[in-house]
């Protein structure tokens, strides 16, 4: 399941904007639910209008959607990476996690007080990266120091010397673990430091009620931010997802559209997640469920078939594919079949947006 930490300065509007997600998962019932593992932890499902489309194809007696687990963070403070505040703590659930939401505050109030005295994006935003760096940085030179002992005589020691190096360099000039040209290979030799600034981050600005639509200067600074990083940004208000929580679906949509905007702030992070972490999602429908499966971009069929079960990697013959457009416009697999729609794919098909799958394999 994929794992998304909300971090941010205290009264950024951090927790209200978690509770406000989870309780409106919660209050879109059938189609989306949502459970409480731990008092700071939620799990809700994708929303996917497709898979409810695709179930009611199928008649299927299960839909079952694929999850996000969200984790409300600890509030930090300046000196995090020393132990202040909950500082251990929070970056100990953070090394935990798949991707960073960074809440920032863009809005201003008389009634909420802002921990620095005023709102300021630029700053907040570095006052968190810096305590990340700097807990990076304490980590890599402690690995430095290890593996110096062993890389005169061992080739696989002086290789990981040679990426901390690289790393401890862009740290110390100001840049974040991710801005460090690391291939692939090497990326998978740091894997177990779980490297903060290594982590896919989103900054989520946190507006009020009447820059949902467009925005504001503090949105615009963050998103220069975000670009210089290859971040993902999107435009939240803690304020109105309160609000939608109380609300129907028809009454959610209206007030949506009042404001000026398509979706719910829920959907806009899942999507930006999904986008920032390179996924997507395929789905397997038929009487019994139909169900969506979420995949990395460049997922090749039999790997996709594992997602499901070991057993259908290891015996994979083919793939029944359809595209979800192709199955919806012809309004069942069998009508689609008759117009040479499905196709059969073999090990070496990458699996697209919205394929509709069906595993043929060996037991």
């Amino acid at each position: 399941m994929l794992r998304a930490g909300i971090v941010g300065l205290p009264n950024v509007g951090k927790s209200t904007l978690f509770n406000a997600l989870v309780a409106n998962a919660k209050a879109e019932a059938a189609n989306f639910p949502f459970c409480t593992i731990e008092p700071n932890v939620g799990v809700v499902s994708v929303p996917d209008q497709r898979l409810q489309i695709l179930s009611e194809l199928s008649n299927s007696a299960k839909t079952v959607p694929t999850r996000i687990e969200f984790v409300d963070i600890a509030g930090l403070v300046q000196g995090a990476s020393q132990g202040e505040g909950l500082g251990n703590q929070f970056l100990a659930n953070i090394r935990e996690v798949d991707a960073i939401v960074h809440v920032v505050r863009c809005f201003d109030s008389d009634d909420i007080i802002h921990v620095a005295g005023s709102v300021d994006p630029m700053r907040d935003i570095e006052v968190i990266n810096l305590e990340l760096s700097l807990a990076d940085l304490a980590q890599i030179e402690r690995r430095m120091e290890r593996t110096k002992k062993t890389a005169r005589n061992n080739k696989e020691a002086q290789a990981e010397l040679e990426i901390l190096e690289k790393l401890r360099a862009t740290l110390n000039a100001g840049q974040p673990a991710r801005q460090a040209e690391l291939s692939p290979e090497e990326k998978e030799v740091i894997k177990y430091l779980g490297l903060l600034t290594l982590k896919p981050i989103i900054y989520a600005t946190n507006v009020s009620e009447d820059d949902l639509a467009t925005g504001n200067k503090w949105v615009e600074q963050v998103r220069g931010i975000a670009t210089a990083e290859s971040a993902e940004t999107v435009i939240m208000s803690a304020q109105v997802e309160s609000e939608l929580v109380e609300l129907t679906d028809e009454e959610r949509h209206d007030f949506l559209e009042a404001l000026g905007v398509e979706e719910g702030g829920l959907t806009s992070l899942i999507h930006a997640t999904y986008k920032l972490l390179g996924l997507r999602t395929y789905f397997t429908s038929g009487p019994q469920e139909s169900r969506a499966w979420t995949i990395p971009i460049g997922t090749k069929a039999p790997q996709a078939a594992g997602v499901i079960h070991t057993d259908f990697e290891r015996g994979f013959i083919r793939a029944e594919t359809v595209g979800y457009q192709d199955l919806v416009e012809n309004g069942s697999l069998t009508a689609a079949k008759e117009k040479g729609l499905v196709r059969s794919e073999g090990k070496d098909y990458l699996v697209q947006e919205g394929d509709v799958m069906l595993f043929r394999f060996n037991v």
